[in-house]
């Protein structure tokens, strides 16, 4: 699993989105949470909603699941509104919410067949189990298992009335490193069932490995919407150098340079994002302010660095 890489994406077959929101708005009181949201998801494709905690990515998925009701704007799922015609998408979308838990003493097989039994034509609750990871730990209640195997088991209850949608809510939040390759490699497979896949997320590496597009939210608007590759190459293409300064750096100095789009500053470390001739011009110009860089590091950009210059913050 260390060395998993992101699946080919599997293109739509008809063209036309899946799920359409348009305009979305959403206000608790006087506040804006979600504010003229737009956005489609094509058949087939893992789609990805990113922001920070609180940038209104679970309020969004939540109206589009018809567990909030909108404000304003419009939201079809299938062709259907989850908020006037839910009825037909009881059975066609399956949702793990952030938030959700089951009785302590539940077993794994009891939860997914009480699971199937809301639905007209289940999975058959043994072969999902089995195709989950799950099968030794069936007869286990739910407060014994393990965050690995209790997120296994929230993909199989949104699995288990063959949905043509999964909606998964910061599926990977508080695993270890492991357990999180092993989810990762759960999504891809539930997408090579034919499940296209509505992913909420605040793990940059999350996105960029899994996702075929992505939609990146903050202060409750859009602001980005494309593949993580392109997000990647508009606003950080080329260099990222993080190192530390003995004494603090002329930051407008540094962003005054025709090879940086960014400059940030997280605990005196300094993270400049740019062209491939970035390096050689941060060096002279630290040089110019008689500053030395220390542990200075050189990586390609990766959609964390984007993210930070599309909305000025980290994940």
């Amino acid at each position: 699993m260390d060395g998993y890489q992101r699946p080919p994406r599997i293109s739509s077959v008809t063209g036309m989105a899946i799920i359409e929101v348009s305009n979305l708005t959403k206000r608790y009181g006087e506040r804006i949470v979600v504010e003229d949201v737009t956005f489609a998801v094509e058949p087939g494709e893992i789609f990805g909603v990113i922001g920070r905690n609180g940038a209104g990515k679970t309020t969004t998925v939540e109206c589009i699941s018809g567990l909030r009701t909108p404000d304003s704007g419009t939201i079809r799922v299938l062709g259907n509104d989850p908020q006037h015609d839910p009825a037909p998408l009881r059975r066609l979308v399956g949702v793990q919410l952030q938030e959700s838990a089951l009785q302590d003493k539940i077993t794994v097989r009891e939860a997914v067949d009480l699971f199937a039994s809301f639905y007209p034509d289940p999975a058959r609750p043994a072969q999902l189990i089995d195709e989950l990871g799950l099968a030794a730990s069936a007869k286990t209640q739910y407060a014994k298992l393990s965050g690995g195997q209790k997120q296994r088991l929230s993909i199989a209850l949104a699995l288990v009335g063959n949905p043509k949608i999964a909606i998964l809510d910061e599926l990977t939040t508080g695993l270890d490193p492991q357990a999180r390759r092993d989810t990762w490699q759960l999504i891809s497979q539930v997408r090579d069932r034919g499940v296209t896949i509505l992913l909420v997320t605040h793990f940059m590496d999350e996105a960029e490995r899994l996702c075929d597009r992505i939609a990146v939210i903050h202060g409750g608007r859009v602001a980005a919407l494309d593949t993580p590759a392109n997000l990647t190459a508009q606003v950080a293409a080329g260099q990222v150098l993080r190192f530390r300064t003995s004494s603090p750096a002329d930051l407008a100095a540094l962003r005054s340079l025709p090879s940086v789009t960014s400059v940030e500053d997280q605990d005196q470390e300094l993270t400049v994002a740019g062209t491939q001739e970035a390096l050689p011009q941060v060096i002279t110009e630290l040089s110019r302010q008689q500053l030395v860089p220390l542990n200075l590091r050189v990586d390609q950009a990766n959609l964390d660095d984007a993210f930070i210059v599309l909305t000025g913050e980290r994940a």
